[in-house]
């Protein structure tokens, strides 16, 4: 039996548009208690996204079937669940709402890469009524459950499953820490096997809680952190610190889902049995390619050219390592 993964987490729509001038040049200093801005854009291109969606699908690139945990609108059925199947990605524990639309976001990005992003949760917010027993049954066990940014009460509700019924867990709160209390933010936390956030987001969270690094290592496996175009970094309290710079990016196009290309690229590895640098390794290459197209699922895993750009970045060892777990 193959490894048994739920990715939980936002199902949506992206469109997303391209400024071809710099956000920072149009704001005023003195005056940004009263911003009224509108961004000429150059383009707008609708994908699908959610980063729960983007983690499965790269995954189901990598080999891999995992199921796909989150609450959708009946737009969903058009064509989205489709295209996830036909990518290897488990669609039958999405919930469907009778009410609202699939979650949609709406993101501008500019010449240097810089993003100003809007969310609209819709049927998301349904997520805190699913259950994960159910899917556990159903594929006869759990080997790891990502809980990646949805609707807090959901995240809430998956993590203390998780902790109830012995599931190994991913916590991954992101985006959602801005808006949830410190002790909401160490409810997803605790007892986690790996926490991942980006330089930024662990800052914010030893704000928000009150924790030193120290202290959340106390609560948490592992602790990654992306550090954009510097890599990763992994600390736990039983292993050395790690480090792994960036894979390289031959044109970089557009970072939307560039994390969540890594966390698909990083936890396939791990489900392979990899150590933690080959799993970063891996996770970063999955980044560069998600940066070279626009938006999270438009890229490809040929199976001969990954090796290779492995070996270009990492070494010729990595892309042995990793060659015995690909179908070329």
């Amino acid at each position: 039996m193959g490894y048994r993964i739920a990715v939980t987490g936002s199902i949506a729509t992206d469109h997303l548009m391209s400024f071809p001038g710099r956000f920072a040049e149009q704001f005023v200093a003195d005056h940004l208690d009263k911003v009224s801005l509108s961004f000429l854009v150059d383009d707008l291109v609708v994908r699908r996204g959610g980063i729960a969606a983007n983690i499965a699908f790269g995954m189901g690139q990598l080999g891999l079937r995992p199921a796909l945990v989150g609450a959708v609108g009946p737009d969903f059925d058009l064509d989205y669940r489709g295209w996830l199947e036909r990518h290897q990605v488990d669609t039958e524990s999405v919930h469907v709402s009778e009410l609202a639309h699939t979650a949609r976001f709406v993101c501008t990005t500019d010449q240097d890469l810089n993003q100003i992003a809007s969310f609209y949760a819709g049927a998301m917010s349904e997520a805190r009524d699913i259950e994960l027993l159910p899917v556990a049954q159903r594929l006869g066990g759990l080997d790891l459950v990502i809980i990646s940014p949805n609707d807090p009460t959901a995240m809430v509700r998956h993590t203390q499953e998780c902790r109830d019924r012995g599931y190994t867990f991913v916590a991954d709160p992101s985006q959602q820490m801005a808006r949830m209390s410190g002790e909401e933010i160490v409810s997803l936390i605790d007892g986690a096997t790996y926490l991942i956030t980006n330089e930024y987001e662990e800052e914010l969270l030893e704000s928000k809680t009150g924790l030193s690094s120290a202290a959340v290592l106390d609560r948490v496996g592992l602790r990654i952190t992306t550090l954009g175009k510097d890599g990763v970094r992994v600390t736990g309290r039983d292993i050395d610190p790690v480090h792994v710079r960036a894979a390289r990016v031959s044109h970089p196009f557009d970072p939307t889902g560039v994390g969540d290309g890594f966390r698909a690229g990083f936890f396939s590895a791990r489900s392979w049995g990899l150590p933690i640098e080959r799993a970063c390794q891996v996770g970063c290459l999955l980044a560069a390619l998600v940066l070279e197209t626009a938006g999270g699922q438009e890229y490809e895993v040929r199976p001969d050219t990954l090796l290779k750009r492995l070996a270009e970045s990492y070494g010729d060892e990595c892309a042995a390592d990793v060659r015995v777990y690909l179908t070329t």
